[in-house]
C-alpha cells in the first residue's frame, strides 16, 4: 500500500509542476487562447474540435430568405445502402447523408438524433463557400478579376515582396504565404486561428516567402485573407454578404451561422460555416449548374468552370491534378470493380469528413456531414470513395 501512496503523491507533484509550468507559458507567451483549446478538447475527452460546437464561439447570422424546398423523387428513400457501406458509414460516424439526382432528393438519412434541421460545422467546406462568394463580387465588380492584386484591398499587402499576390493565389493556394499549417501542433496557425480572439493580428505574422503562383500549398491563412478582402471590397461582412448572394438567392430553409473571432469581429472564414445538410447542397447544385440556380445566374458561369478546372501549379513536384479555385478535383474517377469511361468529380470537403460532392456525368449531388474521417489513396480521403460508390450503386442509371 505505501510504495502505491508514494507513487500516487509523485504522480500529483509531477501534474501540478506540468500545470505550473503549462500556465506559466501561456501568460509569458500570450497564447490565451489555449486554454480555451483545452477545455474544450482534451477535458471534454477529445483531441480535436468536435462537430457542433459552435456555440462555444460568437457567431453572425447569415439570414434566410424565403424558403425553396427541394423537390422529392418519386422513389425517395426507396433504394438502400449496401450493408458493406453502412458499416463505414457508421464507423466513420456520419450523421447525415443525402443524394440528389435530376434536381430531386432521391436519398437521405440521419443518425444520433441529428436531421435536416441540425447546424454542424462544415469546417473547409467554408474555402468553397468564400470562393464562390469571391465569384459573385467579380460578377458585381467589386473585384475587377482573379487576378487584382490583394494590396488594392488590403495595404498590409502592399510592400515589395507582396506586391505580385493576387485574388487568384489565395483561391488556388498559391501565395506562398509562410503559414504553418499543421492540425497536431497547439501552438500553429489552425489552432491559434480556430480558438484565437483575433485573426488580423494572427495572419499579421505571417509573410509572403517566394514567388507566387508557382506552388500549391494547402494553407488555411489564403481563405482567411481572402475573407478580409472580401469584407473590404463589399462593404459588408462576409455573413452579410452571404446571405445577400447565396442564402437568400438558393432558398436556404434556415439561417447559418459563421463563427467569430470575438464579439462582432472577424468571420473565420476558412472554417466554421455552420448549416444543414440540405442548405449545404444548395451550393452543390448552383456548382452543378454552372453557377445558375433554377434558371439565373448567381455566380458567373466563366468563373465557375475555371472554379473547377485545376490551377497550373506544381504539386509535390508533379503538375497539380487535384485543386482549382478553392474547390477538390477528382478526374476520371471509376468506382473499384468498374471499367469503361471514369467520372470527372469536384468536391467541397472539411476535415471531420464534410463532403459536398459533385457528379456532373450523372447530375448528382452527394452530401455527406459526420465526425470522422480516414485518409487513403492519393491525395483524397479514402472515406470520399464510400459516399461516391454508395449513390452510384444506388442510382446508376
Amino acid at each position: 500500500m505505501k510504495p502505491l501512496l508514494k507513487f500516487l503523491k509523485f504522480l500529483g507533484k509531477a501534474l501540478l509542476v506540468i500545470l505550473v509550468a503549462l500556465n506559466l507559458f501561456i501568460i509569458f507567451t500570450g497564447r490565451f487562447y489555449l486554454y480555451k483549446g483545452v477545455w474544450n478538447t482534451y477535458l471534454k475527452g477529445r483531441s480535436g474540435p468536435a462537430i457542433d460546437e459552435y456555440q462555444i464561439f460568437h457567431n453572425r447570422k447569415v439570414e434566410s430568405g424565403q424558403p425553396q424546398e427541394w423537390p422529392v423523387g418519386s422513389d425517395y428513400n426507396r433504394k438502400k445502402i449496401s450493408d458493406a457501406h453502412r458499416q463505414d458509414f457508421e464507423r466513420m460516424k456520419t450523421i447525415a447523408y443525402l443524394v440528389i439526382k435530376d434536381d430531386s432528393i432521391r436519398y437521405e438519412e440521419y443518425w444520433d438524433g441529428f436531421s435536416d434541421t441540425s447546424h454542424t460545422n462544415s469546417f473547409s467546406v467554408a474555402k468553397t463557400i468564400v470562393s464562390v462568394l469571391t465569384g459573385c463580387a467579380i460578377a458585381e465588380g467589386k473585384i475587377k478579376s482573379v487576378d487584382q492584386p490583394v494590396g488594392d484591398f488590403l495595404p498590409e499587402y502592399r510592400s515589395a515582396e507582396s506586391a505580385g499576390l493576387t485574388v487568384r493565389h489565395l483561391l488556388t493556394m498559391s501565395s506562398a504565404i509562410d503559414w504553418d499549417e499543421n492540425y497536431a501542433n497547439p501552438l500553429a496557425y489552425p489552432a491559434q486561428a480556430y480558438y484565437g480572439t483575433d485573426l488580423k493580428k494572427l495572419n499579421a505574422k505571417y509573410k509572403v516567402a517566394g514567388p507566387c503562383g508557382k506552388n500549391f500549398e494547402y494553407r488555411s491563412g489564403n481563405t482567411q485573407v481572402l475573407g478580409f478582402l472580401l469584407e473590404q471590397a463589399t462593404g459588408m461582412s462576409l455573413s452579410r454578404y452571404a446571405s445577400e448572394k447565396l442564402w437568400k438567392p438558393l432558398g436556404a430553409k434556415h439561417p447559418a451561422y459563421w463563427s467569430l473571432d470575438h464579439e462582432n469581429g472577424h468571420e473565420k472564414a476558412y472554417c466554421c460555416f455552420n448549416s444543414n445538410v440540405r442548405d449545404f447542397a444548395r451550393i452543390g447544385q448552383l456548382y452543378l449548374d454552372s453557377g445558375r440556380w433554377k434558371g439565373k445566374q448567381i455566380v458567373p458561369e466563366d468563373y465557375v468552370l475555371e472554379s473547377i478546372k485545376p490551377a497550373p501549379l506544381v504539386c509535390d513536384g508533379q503538375p497539380n491534378k487535384k485543386y482549382g479555385y478553392s474547390w477538390w478535383l477528382l478526374p476520371d474517377y471509376l468506382p473499384a470493380g468498374k471499367t469503361g469511361k471514369g467520372y470527372d468529380i469536384f468536391y467541397a470537403r472539411g476535415i471531420l469528413g464534410q463532403y459536398v460532392i459533385q457528379v456532373p456525368d450523372k447530375n448528382m449531388v452527394i452530401v455527406r456531414l459526420g465526425a470522422k474521417r480516414e485518409l487513403g489513396r492519393l491525395e483524397h480521403p479514402q472515406d470520399l470513395f464510400w459516399y461516391i460508390d454508395a449513390a452510384l450503386e444506388m442510382y446508376s442509371e
